[in-house]
C-alpha cells in the first residue's frame, strides 16, 4: 500500500493577514485621534456671533434701566451770583435705587442670555464662556451710556437754570457703583457653567484594554 502523493497544506500563517490588517503609515487610529467638536475655528466663529448679539442686547438693557430707574430729585438756590444744588430728599434711597435697578436688570439678562446660548451649543467650550463674558461686559457698559444719554440733561447747573430756583428736577441718570457693571457677564458665566456641568454632554467612559 502507497502513501498518497498529495502533500500536505502549508501552515496556516497569520503574519500575511495581520500584515494586511495593519493600518497603512501615517492614517491615523480610529478612536485615538478622532476630533472631539466642531473644530476650533467653527467655536470661534460661534463665539463671535454670541459676542456680538449679547453685546447688542445691552440696547434692551439700556432702554428698561431708563424706564424702570427712580430719579433722584434734586433742588437749586441762587447765591448771589452762583447756583447752588442741593438733593432734595437727603434721606431718600432713591440714589442706591438706580444701581440696584442696573444690578438686577443685569443679573436677569445674564441669566437668559447663558440659558439662549446653552440651549443653542450645549457642548459649550472655551471660547464659547469667553464670549459670554466679554459680550456681557459690553452690553453691560452699552446699557451705561446709553441711559445716561436718554437720561435728565447731566449738566446739573444748566438744568437748574433752565427751571428756575426753588423747582425740582431730577439728577443725571449715572452708576454709583461701577461693580454694578459686572453683574450681567458674573451671571452669564455662573449659569452657564453650572447647566455645562448638570446638563452637558458626557465624555464616555474609557473601556479598558483587554489583557
Amino acid at each position: 500500500m502507497t502513501a498518497p502523493l498529495t502533500p500536505p497544506p502549508p501552515p496556516h500563517d497569520d503574519s500575511a493577514h495581520q500584515a494586511r490588517q495593519a493600518p497603512p503609515a501615517g492614517a491615523p487610529l480610529a478612536g485615538m485621534y478622532e476630533q472631539d467638536g466642531p473644530g476650533m475655528k467653527t467655536e470661534v466663529r460661534e463665539a463671535a456671533v454670541v459676542t456680538v448679539a449679547v453685546a447688542l442686547g445691552g440696547v434692551l438693557l439700556g432702554l428698561l434701566w431708563w424706564w424702570l430707574a427712580p430719579h433722584v430729585p434734586l433742588i437749586a438756590d441762587h447765591v448771589g451770583k452762583s447756583w447752588v444744588v442741593y438733593i432734595k430728599d437727603t434721606e431718600g434711597e432713591q440714589a442706591i435705587g438706580v444701581d440696584g435697578t442696573f444690578t438686577l436688570l443685569g443679573l436677569a439678562f445674564g441669566l437668559v442670555s447663558a440659558v439662549v446660548v446653552f440651549l443653542w451649543r450645549r457642548r459649550g467650550g472655551v471660547p464659547l464662556v469667553v464670549a459670554l463674558g466679554v459680550g456681557g461686559l459690553l452690553a453691560s457698559l452699552l446699557a451705561w451710556r446709553l441711559g445716561v444719554w436718554l437720561g435728565p440733561e447731566s449738566n446739573v447747573i444748566a438744568h437748574a437754570k433752565a427751571v428756575g430756583k426753588g423747582v425740582t428736577f431730577p439728577a443725571p441718570l449715572d452708576l454709583g457703583a461701577k461693580g454694578a457693571l459686572l453683574a450681567w457677564p458674573l451671571a452669564a458665566l455662573l449659569v452657564h457653567l453650572g447647566l455645562t456641568a448638570l446638563f452637558g454632554p458626557r465624555d464616555p467612559e474609557e473601556k479598558p484594554y483587554p489583557a
